[in-house]
């Protein structure tokens, strides 16, 4: 059975897209750590990610590190944190959060209800300076 993020990929369930190329997608999270939490997922559906190939770990890598300098220079966190976890779902994927502290990276703080109309508008942003 194909995961939720392979579903996503494909289509059949929408996402807040910010970034789609061969390799990857990069997309808004449902539930997001701090706003502009963003996921960067491979096509591939692999487990984890120390069985991804090299070359698909550092196209991710780059990804992450191109929507992390543009959420420093739109939202202005602290930080950017990264992430990857794999617990949630046995399909890679990177967390790619603006942060203020250590406390924005905790799970148990994850907005279960944002705002949907702040989601368009950043997703707007964030796809508009990316050039995607």
């Amino acid at each position: 059975m194909p995961s939720i993020f392979t579903r996503i990929i494909t289509g059949e369930i929408p996402a807040r897209f910010v970034w789609t190329d061969d390799v990857c997608v990069a997309f808004l999270d449902v539930r997001p750590l701090a706003h502009g939490h963003v996921l960067v997922v491979p096509r591939v559906e692999v487990d984890q990610w120390t069985d991804l190939d090299a070359v698909t770990a550092a196209h991710l890598m780059a990804v992450a590190h191109r929507i992390g300098q543009v959420q420093k220079t739109l939202l202005d966190p602290a930080r950017v944190g990264l992430m990857i976890a794999g617990f949630e779902v046995p399909h890679v994927h990177v967390h790619v959060v603006p942060i203020n502290g250590m406390g924005d990276l905790d799970f148990t703080n994850a907005d279960t209800d944002p705002d949907q109309a702040a989601l368009d508008e950043l997703r707007q942003q964030l796809a508009a300076a990316l050039g995607t």
